[in-house]
């Protein structure tokens, strides 16, 4: 469990949680949507498990969910309960969920976005959504893992 201290829960821009029953509708119903799935968290105080989409990056082999919102609902819950059930379309899968230290995400972060920062189409909206550059230091990069927890999942059982 980590010990860093974030600011209190933000929520996702309108222009991502207007769209989000949608995406969670085709992402259910097994639509592809990009690095998009579906993971459900058993809430932290009710117990109760709870469906959101995000992103899952790989990067070396490893896999990863970041909330670019900050400490949004979906995060405080997968750090409370550290499991979760990653689905896409038919696959279902059970998973252990483990915190990042801003310096283990940092490293993280540049090697999941860097691509998306240097495309030629995505970069410019990816540059201006995460506010960072492909050539920035690695203390930035470490900067904004402070703000956006990262969580690595790894199978169960």
């Amino acid at each position: 469990m980590s010990t860093q201290t974030l600011p209190h829960p933000k929520r996702a821009p309108r222009f991502v949680r207007a769209p989000g029953p949608i995406v969670r509708r085709l992402l259910d119903k097994g639509m592809p949507f990009g690095p998009n799935v579906l993971i459900t968290i058993r809430g932290r105080r009710s117990g109760t498990p709870h469906t959101f989409p995000v992103a899952l990056a790989e990067w070396q082999g490893r896999r990863f969910v970041q909330s670019p919102f900050r400490d949004v609902n979906w995060a405080h819950n997968l750090r409370a309960a550290g499991e979760a059930t990653v689905t896409r379309g038919d696959h279902r899968e059970d998973v252990a969920a483990r915190e990042l230290t801003p310096e283990e995400a940092g490293p993280v972060l540049r090697g999941v976005l860097t691509p998306y920062l240097r495309n030629r189409i995505l970069g410019p909206f990816t540059r201006r959504y995460f506010a960072i550059r492909p050539d920035a230091s690695d203390e930035a990069f470490i900067d904004k893992a402070r703000r956006q927890p990262t969580f690595e999942l790894t199978p169960r059982g």
